[in-house]
């Protein structure tokens, strides 16, 4: 397959997908017209939405602990790049210089992920055993 064939699938696909997306504004917007009809409300006038954003207590526990699992992650990756996998992607040549080919590159990716996530389903049992404990009073 030539480069003049991709470039015309890429343009028909680009082109459908943004033709879908108009067309599923338009359709969500018809449903949320006819939503506020039925209630007896004018379309024409939307309610006024909040300025402010609703409270979020946990925020800055959720993204400490993002940010922390993710920094844990690039710990760990780094510390089995140097030492644990040294010999995959490291070359020693005579003259004393090390080159490396990247093929250890994919760990950082895969222990950030996981970190993250590891952050994240901390924050939710915390915010759950929080919630949890406010109903109970």
């Amino acid at each position: 397959m030539g480069p003049e064939q991709l470039v015309f699938i890429w343009l028909t696909i680009s082109s459908v997908s943004l033709f879908a997306m108009i067309l599923g504004i338009i359709y969500i917007r018809n449903k949320e017209n006819m939503a506020m009809i039925e209630k007896g409300m004018d379309p024409k006038i939307k309610p006024l939405r909040p300025l402010r954003p609703r409270p979020a207590p946990f925020r800055n526990l959720k993204w400490g602990l993002l940010s922390l699992g993710c920094g844990l992650g690039f710990f760990t990756a780094y510390v089995m790049d140097n030492f644990v996998f040294y010999h995959v992607s490291h070359f020693s040549h005579a003259d004393g210089y090390v080159d490396t080919d990247g093929a250890n590159v994919p760990i950082y990716f895969a222990l950030v992920a996981i970190g993250g996530g590891l952050g994240l389903i901390m924050s939710y049992r915390i915010e759950k055993k929080e919630l949890l404990d406010k109903k109970e009073d």
